[in-house]
């Protein structure tokens, strides 16, 4: 059994700061839903200049939208004055129908972030735990905060191979979890948990519990996807996203997935309320555009596959990343790297405290990567202990996502 711990803590979030967002009745309407961007932003050494300095700190794509996704944008806003739901269920019944799905089994949301709250909000209590790896994502953390949910963090397999979530060790870490929760590919290693584990997870955890696959990054890899499970009418949630391969991070669009009376059972949280129109046809042009993911995912393969190259010439460990993020181990603090790179204009990923001498680099474009290894290799070659992150200013401090409304 792996002891209960809190959620990681971003810089400038304490626990009392974060339980102001859900005290008394209102807790769940003032549940903040905390995406990447949250936590990247929270956890920078200096609230920069989004246009100043390079980013490769939030896993965004910077590509950004298709140039198809850009026109149906164009093309759409000035119908924005109607709430044009049928959009929404065209673009439910285009998902459902290349991916071999019943409609009724798929439920759009602006993003992934908040089915991924409202499934741990659902489905934990204070005697159904959520579990998940570390390091992984924080997000379902902070939902079992609001929940009253302990939470149990296993450590990742192999951390210095694979790096790949240890299924039969967060099955054994409770006997009656509410929420097991899978990134594959992980955010932040970007590496890939076998299918055969997936399935062990899916056949062996109690019947009750839900898994909860969150698929934000299965774009960028060749792992087989797990929409059979809801097919199957597995105790599975499957998460979507258009943020990551498709450019769409600052529009907001997702899928959950899974069995009508889980989704049924999760909205009752929210979701329902009508979605950007500009959104929706971004989406539908992303799915009908078949050259876009191959596509994409060749030009961020072979831009990782450059830097993991080079920083493995250079002596360095990166995890065995298949998505657009990895693992970065600088071998002494990670904050004081990343406070040092923030001082030349350059924003990384945050710190995990399971890995503290790892940062987590978002792939970038080639030319951004190429700046980045110009930075690191001065960073590294000279003293960063003099580096120390700057607290936030007071006000963010006390309501720290208040400015990223």
């Amino acid at each position: 059994m792996y002891p209960t711990v809190d959620p990681i803590t971003p810089t400038g979030i304490s626990r009392r700061n974060f339980f102001r967002f859900a005290a008394g009745a209102s807790a769940l309407a003032s549940l903040p839903i905390l995406t990447e961007a949250h936590l990247a932003y929270a956890d920078r050494p200096k609230f920069a200049d989004p246009n100043k300095g390079i980013h490769i700190d939030a896993n965004e794509n910077p590509m950004g939208p298709s140039e198809a996704a850009r026109k149906a944008i164009l093309d759409i806003t000035p119908r924005g004055g109607r709430y044009l739901f049928t959009g929404e269920e065209e673009l439910s019944e285009i998902f459902a129908k290349q991916e071999g799905l019943s409609v009724d089994s798929v439920a759009p949301y602006a993003g992934s972030s908040e089915p991924l709250h409202y499934t741990v909000l659902s489905f934990t209590s204070k005697d159904r735990p959520l579990v998940v790896a570390d390091p992984g994502y924080e997000a379902p953390m902070w939902a079992a905060q609001v929940s009253g949910a302990p939470i149990l963090k296993v450590p990742l397999a192999d951390p210095t191979g694979e790096a790949r979530h240890d299924i039969k060790a967060m099955l054994a870490a409770s006997t009656n979890p509410g929420v097991i929760y899978i990134c594959n590919p992980n955010n932040p290693t970007g590496t890939c948990t076998p299918r055969s584990d997936i399935e062990y997870a899916v056949a062996n955890a109690p019947k009750d519990t839900v898994i909860l696959i969150d698929e934000a990054y299965i774009h960028l890899c060749d792992a087989p996807r797990s929409l059979d499970f809801v097919k199957e009418g597995k105790n599975v949630i499957v998460l979507r996203t258009f943020s990551k391969l498709y450019g769409m991070a600052g529009i907001r669009m997702g899928f959950a997935v899974g069995r009508p009376d889980l989704l049924k059972k999760i909205s009752s949280f929210g979701g329902m309320n009508a979605l950007p129109v500009t959104a929706v046809a971004a989406a539908k042009a992303s799915l009908l555009d078949a050259d876009l993911v191959p596509t994409r995912k060749k030009i961020i393969a072979d831009t990782r596959a450059e830097t993991l190259a080079w920083l493995k010439k250079e002596g360095y460990a990166c995890t065995p990343s298949e998505s657009n993020c990895f693992m970065l181990d600088v071998r002494k603090p990670g904050k004081e790297v990343q406070a040092a790179l923030a001082a030349r204009d350059m924003y990384v990923g945050r710190i995990w405290p399971a890995w503290p001498n790892s940062l987590r680099i978002t792939v970038g474009t080639p030319q951004e990567m190429a700046a980045f290894r110009k930075d690191f290799t001065a960073v590294m070659n000279s003293n960063t202990a003099a580096f120390v992150a700057p607290k936030l200013p007071k006000r963010l401090q006390d309501h720290p996502h208040t400015h990223l409304s």
